[in-house]
């Protein structure tokens, strides 16, 4: 008499879905994003509210399918546009699968923290991810304390941690642990976007954000606020051989006032110069191709304040 055949192993069913990561600003949402995908796709920035627009980053695994999606920092707003980013925030909430909250690990629990975990905790059937980032600015015993706050600061507010978990994105330390915690919490279904795919932002908006990263570096406090970037146009250089292809990218930098002007041109046009060549190379990198980039800095006067201006500005 033969032995009965074996039960065939289920296999782990597929999943995908969407999750971001939200948290006030300059918490490292962005840093995270690329770290989990393993590439650049968000701007980052010493500075807070760097980030704009929502921009997704897909995470590929042979058993999921992660789309990220980074938002702007939840704040206290002070113009239009600071209005604009809050309800872009509140909106992309409602239509994830799983939210990870940031809280720096160098940084004490605060008001615009309490501020984003009540609004959370209003958000009942979505899972919440409690991520305790920049974990390699700190010690074994503020790691510790800062764990214990946030798990407490849960416990207050009625907010349920579906995890706690403390990263690096700057180290990599439980960058892969995260991914495997947030999996778990998507639902089953097949990929959403083909094997590959990091992104699915449009390649000008992309572009349009690496310069403005690079316009940023260096600047005095109060800029970062007042510059937006278009990319009017990218076109291949015609009469170029196919193995010598170039593009020509054309930009503008817009500022709010004619003196913020002097500040990102610099003396005799370098400090333009030097955000042409760091944006350039990063571009480069993105797009697989050489480049050659012609960038212009204009005044659309008061534009985070104009609804007018800041349609045209893509906002």
């Amino acid at each position: 008499m033969s032995a009965p055949s074996a039960t065939p192993a289920t296999a782990t069913p597929h999943r995908s879905g969407f999750a971001c990561f939200v948290g006030r600003p300059n918490a490292g949402k962005s840093t995270l994003t690329n770290a989990l995908v393993g590439t650049k796709v968000a701007i980052t920035s010493t500075r807070p509210q760097t980030t704009r627009h929502t921009v997704r980053g897909i995470v590929h695994r042979a058993d999921a399918q992660l789309v990220l999606v980074d938002t702007p920092g939840l704040h206290k707003p002070r113009t239009l546009l600071g209005e604009r980013l809050n309800d872009v925030v509140r909106t992309t909430w409602a239509e994830v699968d799983v939210i990870g909250f940031c809280l720096p690990a160098d940084q004490r629990i605060g008001p615009g923290d309490r501020y984003i975990a009540k609004e959370l905790a209003e958000a009942k059937k979505t899972p919440k991810v409690a991520v305790v980032t920049k974990t390699d600015l700190v010690d074994s015993k503020t790691l510790a304390e800062q764990l214990i706050a946030v798990d407490r600061l849960g416990a207050e507010l009625g907010l349920e941690w579906a995890e706690i978990v403390p990263v690096s994105a700057v180290d990599g330390s439980q960058i892969a642990l995260l991914a495997d915690l947030l999996v778990p919490l998507l639902p089953e279904g097949p990929p959403l976007y083909p094997d590959g795919d990091l992104t699915d932002e449009p390649e000008q908006v992309m572009v349009a954000e690496l310069i403005r990263e690079a316009a940023l570096e260096g600047v005095r406090d109060e800029l970062p606020h007042s510059i937006a970037v278009v990319v009017e146009e990218m076109v291949p250089r015609e009469g170029r051989p196919a193995d010598r292809p170039l593009l020509d990218v054309y930009a503008n930098i817009f500022l709010e006032r004619p003196s913020q002007k002097g500040i990102v041109i610099g003396p005799k046009g370098k400090r333009l110069k030097e955000v042409g060549s760091r944006s350039r190379t990063h571009i480069e990198a993105l797009l697989g191709t050489p480049v050659y980039l012609d960038l212009h800095v204009k005044i659309a006067k008061d534009w985070q304040r104009d609804p007018k201006q800041l349609r045209k500005l893509g906002f």
